[in-house]
C-alpha cells in the first residue's frame, strides 16, 4: 500500500514541471518577475469561479492566468496539482479536511477584484502547515510544494485573503450557541469520599429523576459499590436507535482527577437540562450515558489515606495532592492492577488474524481465564459491557496528558513500543482526535506540560506504540463487543490538589460533551426479516474493514465510520445477505439511516461453526459459576445466600484443569 502511494505521489510530483505544456519557465517565477508563461496579447482577467473541486469558495470571480501559470479552468483542472489536491483531500482521513482543500483552492483560483488578483495570506498557510503536520507525517509525505507559503502567499500588509475566515466565522458562530446567559450550574469544586460520592450521585439521580437513576453494576473486594449513574429520555430501559455510550473512572486508585470530572458532569448534565440548555437537552434525548465514577473505590480509600496537604502541616491525612507514592492505591484490595486483569483476547487475534474465515468481533472468553485470579470489579465490569450495547466509551487516567486508542496489546511480544493498529484505526484516531481537540491544551505544540511526550502528534497515539501491555479494558471492549473505547491521560498529576480541580474541569468539560456528541457518527439502523420480525445477532460488515458489529436485542445496530464511500453488508445465521452501498458526507452532524430486510433462507452447513469460535461459545461466561458469588444479590436486599463451594474446588481452580462434567453436575 504504502509503495503504491509512493509511486502515484513520485508519477504526480514529476507531473507538476510538464503540465501545461507551454510554460516556459517554473509555475509562479513569473509573478516573481523572474520569467513570463504568458502568450503574447494574453491579458488576466476576473472570470466566474467555476472550479469543481473549489465551487464553495467564499468568492464567487476568480483569475487567468492563475499563480501557478495556468492559463484557464482547463489548464487547471487537468493539472497536475488539482488532481494532487484531491489526493491529498482523501488521504488525511478527515483530519486538516476542509482546510487544506480551501488553501489548496485559493493558490489555483485567487480571489479577483478589479482585474487583479488578491493571493491568499501566508499567515494562514503558516498555521496550517504548522496544525497538519502530523497528518502528513503519517502518510509520509512532505508538505505539497504548490503550497509553499513563501513562494504563493502574501502578507497582511500586501492585502491578503484569509481563504478560512468563512469557516472558522461559522464554527465561532456554532460554538456560540453552545452557551447561553441563563443561570450556569453551581459545582463545588472539592474531593468526595466514598460515601460522599454516593450521596451525591443519588441525589443528583433524585432531582432529575425523569432523565435520571442510579444502579450498582456490583461490588469491589472490599464490597463498596460500583455505582452507575446514567442519562437518558427514559431512563432504564433501552431506547430503539438510540446509541449508548459509557465514561469511566478512577481504574487506578491513586488516579482521581477523571473520577471527580465525572462526578461534577453528572452534576452538570442534571442542572444544565434542568434549566434550558439546549445543547444538553439534546445530548440527553438523544443519547443513553452511563457514567462509573469509580472503578476502583477500594484503592481510592487507600490513595486518599496516603495523602497529605502540603500547605497545612497541622492537617495530616486529608484528600489533597501529594502522594506519598507514585503507586500507592493503584490497584485493588488484591492487589490487582484492573487494567491488566481483563481477558487477553488480543494475542488470540493476532494469532488468527491471517485467516480467512476467523471473525475478529466477538472473540469469546478462553475458559482457562477463569481459573486465574479475576477481580470481583473486573468481573462486575465485563457483565456490565455484556448486557447493554455500548457504542463508544472513555476510560479517564492520570499520570501523562495524551489519549491513546486500541490496540494496547504490541502485535510482536517482544516489542515493547510498536505501531499496532485495529481495523478500525482511523475510526479510532478520529475519537481521539475528537477529544483531544476539544480539550485547552491537550492539542497544542506547549512544551511545558508534562514533558511534551506528545506534541508531535497533537496529543494522541496508538496505545502499543506508547507502551505495550496484555489484559487492557479498552482492547477487550475491541474485541468482545460491539464498543469502541479510547483511553484519556488528563495530566501529569494523579492527585492534583483542590485548587486545581475547577481549572481542569474547564480544560475537560467541552472535550467530555464533544466525545458524546460524537457517537452520532457513522450509521445506524434496523435489521428485519420479511414477516417485520428484528432480528437480534445479525452481522453488518464493511468492506475494507475486518471487524463486524451486531446487531442488540430489537435488532438495531450502530457502526461509527468516517465520511466517504462504504459498502456494508448485512447477514444472519439462516437468513440471506443484504449489502448496500452508502455514502456519509464531511457536513454530515447525525448517524445516517440504514436498514436491512433479510429473507430466511435453508441453514447450511458452515466451516466456521466447526472451527472458529460461535455465538454460542461467546455466551459462555463464567462457565464453572467460579465468580458467581461477585453478583450475589445482598442478603439485606432480600436475596439469598449461595451454598459454600465444594471442596474439590480451589484444588481445580489453582491447578487450570477443567472440572470433569459429572463433578459439576454434583454442586
Amino acid at each position: 500500500m504504502r509503495l503504491g502511494l509512493s509511486v502515484l505521489l513520485l508519477s504526480l510530483t514529476r507531473s507538476c514541471w510538464c503540465v501545461p505544456q507551454q510554460q516556459t519557465c517554473h509555475p509562479g517565477d513569473e509573478f516573481l518577475g523572474r520569467c513570463s508563461n504568458s502568450v503574447a496579447g494574453d491579458k488576466p482577467t476576473c472570470t466566474e469561479l467555476n472550479l469543481g473541486y473549489c465551487n464553495d469558495m467564499e468568492y464567487s470571480s476568480t483569475i487567468f492566468p492563475n499563480i501557478l501559470g495556468h492559463q484557464s479552468r482547463l489548464d487547471a483542472e487537468s493539472g497536475a496539482e488539482y488532481l494532487l489536491l484531491s489526493v491529498i483531500h482523501g488521504l488525511l482521513n478527515g483530519e486538516c479536511s476542509p482546510e487544506i482543500r480551501l488553501l489548496g483552492c485559493s493558490v489555483l483560483a485567487s480571489p479577483c477584484k478589479d482585474g487583479k488578483m488578491i493571493k491568499p495570506c501566508r499567515s494562514t498557510c503558516d498555521a496550517l502547515r504548522k496544525d497538519c503536520a502530523h497528518a502528513f507525517e503519517s502518510i509520509d509525505m512532505a508538505w505539497p510544494y504548490f503550497l509553499d507559503c513563501d513562494r504563493f502567499f502574501a502578507s497582511d500588509q500586501e492585502g491578503c485573503v484569509d481563504p478560512l475566515a468563512g469557516l472558522k466565522a461559522r464554527q465561532e458562530l456554532e460554538m456560540s450557541s453552545h452557551f447561553h446567559d441563563e443561570p450556569s450550574t453551581i459545582i463545588q469544586f472539592t474531593y468526595t469520599s466514598n460515601t460522599q460520592m454516593y450521596s451525591l450521585l443519588k441525589r443528583t439521580a433524585a432531582k432529575c429523576s425523569q432523565i435520571s437513576h442510579v444502579y450498582s453494576i456490583g461490588r469491589s473486594t472490599e464490597g463498596r459499590d460500583l455505582l452507575v449513574i446514567e442519562f437518558s429520555k427514559n431512563p432504564g430501559q433501552h431506547e430503539l436507535l438510540e446509541p449508548e455510550i459509557k465514561l469511566v473512572a478512577n481504574m487506578h486508585g491513586n488516579e482521581v482527577l477523571g473520577r471527580q470530572l465525572l462526578v461534577y458532569m453528572a452534576q452538570y448534565l442534571c442542572s444544565e437540562y434542568l434549566l434550558g440548555n439546549q445543547r444538553i437537552q439534546t445530548i440527553i434525548n438523544t443519547t443513553r450515558i452511563h457514567i462509573l465514577a469509580s472503578m476502583n473505590p477500594d484503592g481510592y480509600e487507600l490513595a486518599a489515606s496516603e495523602v497529605e496537604d502540603n500547605n497545612d502541616p497541622e492537617l495530616s491525612n486529608q484528600e489533597g495532592h501529594l502522594l506519598n507514592g507514585w503507586t500507592n492505591g493503584r490497584t485493588n484490595a488484591q492487589n490487582l492492577d484492573l487494567n491488566r486483569n481483563f481477558p487477553d483476547l488480543t494475542s488470540i487475534f493476532y494469532r488468527n488474524r491471517r485467516s480467512r474465515h476467523y471473525r475478529i468481533d466477538h472473540i469469546p472468553i478462553p475458559d482457562a481465564y477463569w481459573f486465574g485470579k479475576v477481580a470481583p470489579e473486573t468481573y462486575a465490569v465485563m457483565k456490565w459491557i455484556r448486557s447493554l450495547p455500548f457504542v463508544q466509551s472513555a476510560s479517564l487516567h492520570g499520570g501523562d496528558m495524551v489519549i491513546s486508542y486500541p490496540f494496547d496489546f504490541s502485535r510482536h511480544p517482544q516489542e515493547e513500543r510498536m505501531f499496532s493498529p485495529t481495523p478500525d484505526e482511523q475510526v479510532l484516531k478520529q475519537l481521539a482526535r475528537t477529544y483531544a481537540d476539544a480539550h485547552e491544551t491537550m492539542s497544542n505544540n506547549d512544551t511545558e506540560r508534562c514533558g511534551a511526550n506528545f506534541y508531535r502528534t497533537r496529543g494522541i497515539i496508538n496505545g502499543a506504540l506508547w507502551y505495550s501491555f496484555a489484559g487492557g479494558m479498552s482492547d477487550f471492549n475491541y474485541l468482545h463487543t460491539n464498543c469502541l473505547e479510547i483511553t484519556v491521560e488528563l495530566g501529569c498529576d494523579k492527585f492534583p490538589s483542590e485548587a486545581e480541580l475547577y481549572p481542569e474541569w474547564k480544560r475537560n468539560k467541552e472535550a467530555l460533551l464533544s466525545f458524546m456528541e460524537s457517537v452520532h457518527r457513522g450509521i445506524k439502523g434496523v435489521v428485519t426479516d420479511l414477516d417485520g420480525n428484528r432480528i437480534k445477532g445479525a452481522t453488518i460488515s464493511v468492506r475494507g474493514i475486518k471487524k463486524d458489529v451486531t446487531t442488540a436485542e430489537d435488532g438495531d445496530y450502530w457502526r461509527l465510520l468516517n465520511p466517504g464511500t462504504h459498502i456494508l453488508t448485512a447477514t444472519a445465521k439462516g437468513y440471506s445477505r443484504v449489502s448496500k452501498r452508502v455514502y456519509l458526507p464531511h457536513n454530515l452532524n447525525k448517524a445516517g439511516r440504514v436498514d436491512f430486510l433479510l429473507e430466511k433462507v435453508p441453514i447450511e452447513p458452515d466451516i466456521d461453526d466447526h472451527l472458529f469460535p460461535t455465538v454460542d461459545t461467546w455466551e459462555r461466561f463464567d462457565p464453572y459459576n467460579q465468580f458467581e458469588r461477585f453478583r450475589e444479590p445482598d442478603a439485606r436486599e432480600g436475596g439469598i445466600e449461595r451454598q459454600e463451594k465444594p471442596w474439590w474446588w480451589n484444588y481445580f481452580s489453582q491447578s487450570g484443569i477443567s472440572p470433569p462434567n459429572w463433578l459439576l453436575r454434583s454442586v
